[in-house]
């Protein structure tokens, strides 16, 4: 899965590069889409996924009017949990790397389960 994002104003910092905590906001947004294309349907079905942990390592900044390309992958799977990885360029330049913990949970709840096979199957079929 891939995704591209124009740096506006408004994300950006005093220091007139994208504000950190912009690089995990566009990565939850490739995340949903992600998600959305595997068919995991989180909204409709019995489970849904909460962020453990992040982790994110600029290589440079990324400017107004930038675009900015995002590609993600699933990168490890456990029982309950799976961790996404992200690779961010412009330009076809590294920007940053991120990881993202997911944990799978009973729908409303912070109850983990099992991801399921058939999200799991998905990823291997590609």
């Amino acid at each position: 899965m891939e995704q591209v994002f124009e740096v506006r104003y408004y994300e950006c910092d005093m220091q007139r590069v994208v504000h950190n905590a912009v690089y995990l906001a566009w990565c939850d947004d490739v995340a949903d889409g992600f998600f959305r294309e595997a068919g995991a349907g989180l909204e409709d079905v019995w489970w849904d996924v909460m962020v453990k942990a992040a982790t994110l390592t600029w290589s440079a900044s990324a400017r107004l009017g930038d675009e900015v390309l995002i590609r993600c992958a699933v990168e490890r799977w456990g029982n309950t949990s799976f961790d996404v990885g992200f690779h961010g360029t412009k330009a076809g330049d590294a920007v940053f790397d991120a990881t993202i913990t997911y944990v799978a949970v009973r729908t409303g709840t912070a109850e983990t389960v099992p991801v399921p096979a058939e999200f799991r199957a998905v990823f291997a079929e590609g």
